[in-house]
């Protein structure tokens, strides 16, 4: 019989993103603070977001309103990158992204805290844009589970094929 082992991943719920960001819209056209200032969000391209307000201080407030929709989908805020507020004409915008994906170098962060901090016999293999942690005793997996979700790693993990 294999070892047991879990799969470390970042995804996060396209339709819920996107069930957020509509009700985010819905009260930037419905909130009494924002009528007049031409704010708006939207999607530009596969995971990326564009807030636009006529002021930084509302284009600002606009993304503090899709933060919190996020957070009432159950969607990580580490998961979403947005920029500074930028000028462009008259109007201010914010160009954010949903990251999705493991990369690299926050990998071998993950693999390297599993190694100097997990119990003996677990060992942490990359896989493309996720890691697979495997050991001999499933405690000592839910005690790499414990570990990485006190550690700040910078990416919202998900822990998945727990077998």
């Amino acid at each position: 019989m294999a070892d047991p082992s879990f799969d470390v991943v970042s995804k996060i719920d396209r339709q819920e993103v996107d069930n957020a960001l509509n009700q985010a819209s819905k009260e930037l056209a419905q909130r009494f603070d924002f009528r007049g200032t031409n704010s708006s969000i939207d999607w530009s391209g596969e995971l990326g977001i564009t807030l636009k307000a006529d002021t930084e201080e509302r284009v600002v407030a606009a993304l503090e309103v899709f933060k919190e929709k996020l957070i009432k989908r159950s969607i990580s805020l580490k998961a979403l990158d947005a920029g500074e507020p930028a000028s462009s004409g008259k109007q201010y915008l914010i160009h954010a992204t949903m990251q999705q994906g493991i990369d690299s170098d926050q990998a071998k962060k993950i693999a390297k805290i599993i190694r100097d901090n997990g119990p003996k016999g677990v060992q942490a293999q990359i896989q493309g844009d996720q890691l697979r942690v495997s050991g001999k005793k499933r405690d000592d997996l839910q005690a790499v589970i414990a570990l990485l979700k006190d550690a700040d790693t910078g990416v919202a993990l998900q822990y998945v094929n727990y077998r």
